[in-house]
């Protein structure tokens, strides 16, 4: 593995801030805070389906592409359908059940985001090496924007590529070459860093990248992962020790 590597391509979600370990917490507290509107439903109920209708949801690829680009309306219509599947009343009015649960969960989310361990300082690291870097998030650009300026990372890249300003995104090959034209390097000088093995590092290997895959969760790469990684690591502090 070249040290230090001539570009780096970064994911942003589970990769330099924490993302998805914060939902579970963050429903938990909000379900709890409205348990008196549950008509005798326990809160813990009321999560687990969420949970459920969310896990299923989620699970196609088409609608998650769909979803992240809009994800407030796609976020309380499956709190609506969890609701419904316990009986618990929802009009879908402006002022809601289901509405004031998705708002209530997404500010615990945001308040609750942050980023790993020694990320800023390894991007910092590599940033005073002269090691060119890229950001490549899916999602909608307010979102993702939002996170980069209130963690004032966008200094550490020299191309920001979102999935929704660019018009395509992960595992598009599209959006890997655009970001190695806007550091003007080519795959095989290049890292890309990121947590999903089907949107980051399958197609990156196809393209020739070195590939460093972020076990977030620490399980190991399952049995049916769609690509091995060159490297694995459990954060990306790792990466500049």
């Amino acid at each position: 593995m070249p040290e230090p590597p001539e570009a780096i391509l970064f994911d942003l979600d589970d990769t330099i801030i924490e993302f998805e370990a914060v939902a579970g917490p963050a429903w938990e507290e909000v379900t709890r805070r409205f348990a008196r509107e549950f008509g005798g439903v326990p809160p813990e109920r009321v999560h687990r389906s969420i949970a459920a209708v969310s896990r299923a949801w989620w699970s196609d690829p088409e609608r998650h592409r769909q979803g992240r680009l809009d994800l407030a309306n796609t976020r309380r219509a499956n709190v609506a359908e969890a609701l419904r599947a316990l009986a618990i009343g929802d009009d879908g009015a402006p002022e809601s059940l289901s509405r004031r649960l998705a708002a209530a969960f997404t500010e615990a989310r945001t308040a609750a985001i942050r980023p790993f361990a020694g990320a800023v300082e390894t991007l910092r690291h590599f940033a005073s090496a002269g090691v060119p870097m890229a950001l490549v998030t899916n999602g909608d650009a307010a979102g993702q924007r939002a996170k980069i300026e209130r963690f004032d990372l966008a200094g550490f890249f020299r191309s920001i590529v979102i999935e929704e300003e660019f018009g395509a995104g992960k595992p598009d090959e599209r959006v890997f070459r655009h970001a190695l034209a806007a550091l003007a390097a080519t795959p095989q000088q290049a890292w890309m860093v990121g947590d999903n093995l089907r949107w980051e590092i399958e197609p990156c290997r196809r393209l020739g990248l070195h590939t460093v895959w972020v076990d977030v969760l620490g399980q190991g790469l399952p049995e049916d992962a769609p690509a091995a990684p060159h490297r694995t690591v459990r954060a990306i502090a790792e990466l500049a020790r």
